[in-house]
């Protein structure tokens, strides 16, 4: 209950900042900018006390040690791999429009006839 109660303050943080950003359209920009960054930092700071933040906390801690786990391609890999690519793309290209070139052809001359 507390925590539904924390989510739905969050919640109502956010939508007052936007409401004074939207209120508040003579003052500067950049200010009523910064008071909606505020509400977002206050509304997240709220929802990261409630159970639901604190299992997401976690699961971004865990994501992050994850990703330190990964083995990243060299530069030379990731450009081998993006010349695959590239190649694959162009054979493949080449091949649709030689398959689309033919049956134009065959529909256009032999099928209705209309060749010369």
């Amino acid at each position: 209950m507390v925590d539904n109660l924390k989510l739905i303050a969050a919640g109502v943080v956010i939508i007052a900042g936007i409401a004074v950003f939207y209120a508040f359209g003579d003052m500067s920009a950049l200010l009523r900018a910064l008071i909606v960054v505020v509400s977002v930092v206050v509304a997240a700071g709220v929802a990261l006390t409630s159970m639901p933040g604190k299992n997401a906390w976690q699961f971004a801690i865990g994501t992050r040690a994850e990703i330190r786990k990964v083995i990243w391609p060299s530069r030379r890999e990731t450009m081998q791999s993006t010349l695959v690519v590239i190649l694959m793309v162009l054979v493949v290209g080449i091949y649709l429009w030689l398959l689309d070139a033919l049956s134009f052809w065959a529909i256009y001359e032999l099928v209705l006839g209309l060749g010369s």
